[in-house]
């Protein structure tokens, strides 16, 4: 028996970082390579990298150190945001051997030769304008849900954004391969599929590599709902100004359709989403909030939203502090503004110094955990499905319903990747909800 090579990944950032990683090792095992665990020795180390945010830059170069302590003669390759971003600046991380940009990394197999370790780090990086082409890809990342990408790169511009930099033109993979990758999916046994994109209420756009939209969200979203075998589909996150009434509409009677959405906001100060270049303002998203509360009163409505953007005033933050408060919404994702290189928003004045940022981050995180406190006590004593994830925490099994609310229960093996209808009872001290089952199987 010859003797395989081991390759290991770790990804940073978004969901769809993760929907890549997965195809990136089915590439790997076709070839030939065992996958391992990122804490084990391996001949390969894959990073796949995030430029959202500062940690991610900083992470990337302990997360090779660890590398190099399990292995000093393994090759080290780094794809993805940052990749393509700051190539030269992450091949001169010590050990880095190879860096893999937009259109490479999924031919990353190709560039791996001779293992043998560079002086400097190889770098392969296209022009961002040559990230034309689509590569579909899904993650399985527990044997609960999967990621399923259907779309690529962005063609807004918002002043603090590098992502269209990172990943190219807005693109989406043909409505075919989607339902295909949807019915491989779905014969694994996973229940839930969560749809993933850098702008998925886009989709359609350049599924033919040309800018015509073949097929719009709405239609996908259709589409989708027939796909047998598969439980339960949930739209990561969309714009505001791409959720139209008609998916909204068809999601609250959808078979498989959750009733829960994200929805960046990122201000709700409308002199600062104009700053942000923003394509809709604070009036609009109230209008998206209130339809889904119209047709779905149970629905989870999740926000992004970022503080301490150039100008954003005490009286500014105050307009967006407020405006979520009165808004009936289930949690925050609070993101504190960080400059990135060849960003608008970079080179801006009136620059908010880190101690006012840190605290106003500090107030929406504890308005986030007041709204899904409010949100989970609204939903006491209803009956909801929950499907349980697999993993023992503390002698628990968790799981999340239909609209998002985490529920646990005592450990029992057989639950795992099961859909049960239960009824929600209490809040439990850690804020997770405790259940009762109710006798019919799903």
């Amino acid at each position: 028996m010859e003797n395989r090579k081991k390759v290991a990944f770790y990804t940073l950032g978004c969901k769809l970082n993760f929907s890549e990683t997965s195809t990136i090792a089915r590439n790997f095992k076709d070839e030939g390579f065992d996958r391992v665990d990122f804490e084990e020795v391996a001949d390969i180390y894959v990073i796949n990298t995030c430029s959202v945010t500062e940690n991610a830059d900083k992470q990337f170069k302990q997360i090779v150190k660890k590398a190099m302590k399990l292995n000093d003669k393994a090759f080290v390759a780094a794809v993805g945001c940052y990749a393509q971003l700051k190539p030269e600046e992450l091949a001169s991380v010590d050990g880095v051997d190879l860096v893999l940009g937009a259109t490479e990394k999924f031919k990353i197999t190709d560039y791996i030769n001779d293992l043998s370790k560079n002086d400097m780090g190889e770098v392969h990086s296209c022009e961002i304008e040559e990230a034309d082409f689509y590569v579909g890809s899904y993650s399985i990342g527990d044997r609960t849900r999967a990621f399923l990408k259907v779309q690529d790169g962005c063609d807004y511009k918002c002043t603090y954004c590098t992502i269209p930099l990172a990943r190219g033109i807005s693109r989406s993979d043909t409505m075919e391969n989607v339902m295909k990758n949807a019915k491989e999916i779905s014969e694994r046994g996973i229940k839930e599929i969560v749809l993933t994109g850098v702008n998925i209420g886009d989709y359609g756009k350049g599924e033919f590599g040309n800018k015509k939209h073949e097929h719009t969200f709405y239609e996908l979203v259709q589409a989708l709902d027939k796909v047998d075998g598969i439980e339960r589909l949930r739209i990561s996150s969309i714009e505001p100004n791409l959720l139209k009434n008609e998916t909204i509409d068809f999601v609250s009677q959808s078979r498989t359709f959750v009733p829960h959405f994200h929805i960046p906001l990122q201000s709700g100060s409308n002199a600062v989403l104009k700053k942000m270049k923003r394509r809709y303002l604070r009036e609009l998203y109230s209008d998206r909030v209130a339809k889904i509360r119209e047709v779905m009163p149970h629905a989870c409505i999740g926000v992004d939203v970022i503080v301490g953007f150039p100008g954003e005033t005490d009286e500014l933050f105050l307009e967006t502090y407020n405006f979520l408060n009165e808004l009936e919404i289930s949690y925050l994702h609070v993101f504190t503004y960080s400059e990135r290189d060849n960003t608008e928003a970079a080179e801006m004045e009136e620059v908010v110094p880190a101690n006012v940022r840190a605290k106003r981050s500090k107030m929406l995180r504890g308005l986030s955990v007041k709204k899904r406190r409010a949100f989970y006590e609204s939903q006491i004593g209803s009956d909801r499905t929950v499907l349980f994830e697999g993993e023992n925490k503390e002698g628990y099994i968790h799981g999340f319903t239909e609209n998002y609310v985490k529920v646990k229960t005592p450990w029992n093996p057989e639950l795992v990747n099961t859909l049960h209808h239960v009824n929600l009872t209490k809040i439990d001290e850690d804020g997770s909800v405790r259940i009762e089952f109710l006798n019919v199987l799903v």
